[in-house]
């Protein structure tokens, strides 16, 4: 017989689960991203990807009976869609134009401080602490170690890195008030047929952005760009979004966007072994300063 105890430590088993499969294969996406980008452009490459990947669970889900969610929960599903999708992985997808993969994946690194702002925003009387500015402060100084020396280089590749690195930073930002606006106000019961809409809502906005840039004529697909957009496809939208949405259902989000110290691991062990991007005593000196950020910002006080 399964008491109400049982089957909470079950739900978070499954959770921390969820967050482990989000934390492994979220941090190989990043090396599929730069592969397929040799020939799909990064809009159409996103939108594409979530579009066939949210449909894909939403079949899943009807054919074994399930409803999807309501019109009614559409629209704050879009405002999500549009947080996370659009401005996340759109910006992640259009930055790695211009930077690696791992180097991608270490400046993702700092959606633990945009989660951390954004959360103390919303939270009603509860103020930031002068520890948690102090995190914010290494952080940065962390940033400007890592990618400094690209920015002021001159001429068009010091200038294309650094739009990529803002383009890092508006994907944490939009990533963090889409996770805050999940948890708050978006998280129906169904939490399949919500990240099924999310996908579907968030390729469609990529979608849109790709047409207006004009990417389509540039599309094409070779064996292995084709192969590494099936992965993103199956395992880093249906699989790995799922995964996210039922982690931050039932974790904190402070916890779940811990994800981001793994990744970078992952990342930058693929990037440098299989692309042969650099990854010098410098990045990892500054990665160190902005994971002490990250633990000074995050670190509760007594």
């Amino acid at each position: 017989m399964n008491t109400p105890g049982a089957a909470a430590a079950t739900i978070r088993a499954r959770a921390w689960g969820a967050w482990l499969a989000v934390c492994v294969i979220w941090g190989t996406t990043y090396l599929c991203i730069k592969v397929a980008l040799e020939t799909i452009p990064p809009f159409l490459m996103g939108g594409l990807r979530y579009v066939i990947a949210g449909f894909l669970l939403a079949a899943a889900l009807r054919a074994r009976g399930h409803k999807l969610p309501g019109r009614s929960t559409w629209g704050a599903l879009a405002i999500v869609s549009f947080f996370m999708l659009g401005l996340g992985n759109g910006g992640v997808v259009w930055a790695e134009q211009s930077v690696p993969s791992g180097l991608t994946a270490v400046l993702i690194g700092t959606s633990p401080f945009w989660m951390v702002g954004v959360d103390a925003l919303l939270r009603q009387r509860q103020r930031t602490h002068a520890r948690q500015w102090l995190g914010l402060a290494i952080g940065f100084v962390g940033i400007v170690m890592l990618v400094w020396p690209e920015i002021t280089a001159g001429g068009e590749p010091g200038r294309n890195f650094g739009w990529g690195v803002f383009a890092v930073q508006l994907a944490c930002a939009g990533w963090a008030v889409g996770s805050a606006y999940t948890k708050r106000r978006v998280l129906p019961g169904d939490i399949l047929g919500s990240a099924a809409l999310q996908m579907i809502f968030g390729g469609i906005i990529m979608l849109i952005a790709g047409t207006a840039l004009g990417e389509w004529p540039h599309l094409s697909f070779t064996g292995k760009t084709t192969a590494a957009f099936v992965y993103l496809t199956l395992a880093g939208s249906l699989v790995a979004f799922a995964c996210f949405s039922y982690a931050l259902k039932h974790l904190d989000v402070a916890v779940v966007s811990l994800y981001t110290y793994v990744n970078p691991v992952i990342a930058v062990a693929l990037g440098t072994l299989l692309l042969g991007e650099p990854f010098n005593t410098r990045m990892l000196v500054a990665a160190g300063v902005i994971v002490v950020g990250m633990v000074t910002v995050g670190k509760r006080g007594g």
